[in-house]
């Protein structure tokens, strides 16, 4: 939701995007399945076409059905995965749909983000459980519904946090604990099932162009409004306000790509355990 960091993660994303545009790299995924969560839009959106590009065949989830996920050639689920109900309902409908999954997204996130920025003090206990819910346990129930059919194909994970869980002062509180949380998920079941060929990694995006910060009725036209400028020119200094190193913040389907190539066994296969950050530099630490 807010932000995330270069090195290996920009290094890896590079020689992604080189190697795809010159043709030369093979990803292994056309014989795939995969469950990408938050699906409707943003990053969980451009996830579902980057996999399609790729011949794989997506379940896309999303509590609300968008007309770009419905056309996007995925099979479209709509579930509530922030409840335990809906996981059941999109665990069903996937084992329906594909037979196995092989590869499994967790993009699900977010939360509510009505009133804007908010003070420890201001967060209760329903809000608390509101962002738990939906970027932290929406990921466990999924990934402990489908495990058995990841550790029988040997397939992968990637779980997508974000920056503030390196930053946690950047975000409402509830939010950067629910993803450093997330993080933490990841890396504990990397360890408990890379033994059976289950490949676990973390995608933690900084800013990214999504309507959580574009759309003046989103979070990050609150945020403007707190600050008391004109939406336009709280989005177009966000750059500079985040230290951000490339002078631009990310795009959806660069993040797709990085996820994209973590999910590959044929170019990723000895990368687990991983948080990969790419927020153009956002992230001033090693």
């Amino acid at each position: 939701m807010l932000f995330a960091a270069p090195g290996a993660a920009a290094h890896t994303l590079v020689l992604y995007l080189q190697f795809k545009n010159w043709g030369t790299m093979k990803l292994g995924l056309n014989s795939k399945t995969a469950v990408v969560t938050g699906a409707s839009r943003g990053i969980g959106l451009a996830t579902v076409r980057a996999l399609l590009d790729e011949g794989v065949r997506v379940v896309g989830a999303a509590r609300t059905v968008t007309p770009e996920l419905a056309g996007s050639g995925a099979v479209a689920v709509s579930a509530d995965l922030s409840t335990p109900a809906g996981v059941a309902a999109l665990a069903e409908a996937a084992h329906a749909a594909l037979g196995g999954i092989d590869l499994l997204v967790n993009n699900v996130g977010g939360g509510d983000t009505e009133t804007g920025p908010a003070g420890f003090l201001d967060t209760d206990d329903a809000v608390w459980a509101g962002y738990l819910d939906v970027n932290l346990y929406s990921a466990v129930r999924v990934t402990r519904a489908l495990l058995p059919s990841l550790i029988e194909r040997r397939g992968a994970i990637v779980n997508v946090s974000s920056i503030n869980s390196r930053l946690p002062a950047a975000g409402p509180v509830a939010y950067s604990a629910a993803k450093a949380a997330l993080t933490a998920v990841g890396k504990s079941l990397a360890e408990e099932f890379g033994p059976l060929g289950l490949r676990v990694n973390t995608v933690s995006p900084g800013v990214v162009r999504t309507a959580i910060w574009d759309d003046p009725e989103g979070y990050g036209g609150k945020v403007a409004a707190a600050a008391g400028v004109d939406h336009d020119t709280f989005f177009k200094a966000i750059p500079q306000a985040f230290g951000v190193t490339t002078g631009r913040i990310t795009e959806p389907h660069e993040v797709a790509a990085l996820i994209t190539f973590l999910l590959s066994d044929e170019v990723a296969g000895n990368i687990t355990g991983a948080d990969h950050v790419i927020d153009g530099g956002s992230l001033k630490a090693l």
